[in-house]
């Protein structure tokens, strides 16, 4: 069962024939073009929302720095030579 559905979509004319023309180059459908660029943008988006959302986890967690959440000098300490 092709478990798919018709779409309408207004492009620009000269994009439509480029991208016609890129269809035919790669020896697929036009369909399958879009639905390829289509797919490949949505699993960029996802995995662009997981890794920030790794990113703010760690953010939140913090990093161990050694310092067993303690500063070991100030800062004038540490800039005296």
């Amino acid at each position: 069962m092709n478990d798919t559905q018709n779409v309408t979509l207004s492009l620009p004319k000269p994009l439509l024939k480029d991208a016609r023309h890129v269809a035919v180059e790669r020896g697929i459908s036009l369909s399958r073009l879009l639905t390829d660029t289509l797919a490949e943008a949505v699993a960029r988006d996802r995995a662009y929302d997981k890794a920030a959302s790794r990113f703010l986890k760690r953010m939140d967690k913090g990093f161990a720095m050694g310092t067993n959440g303690r500063r070991p000098s100030s800062r004038a300490a540490l800039y005296e030579r």
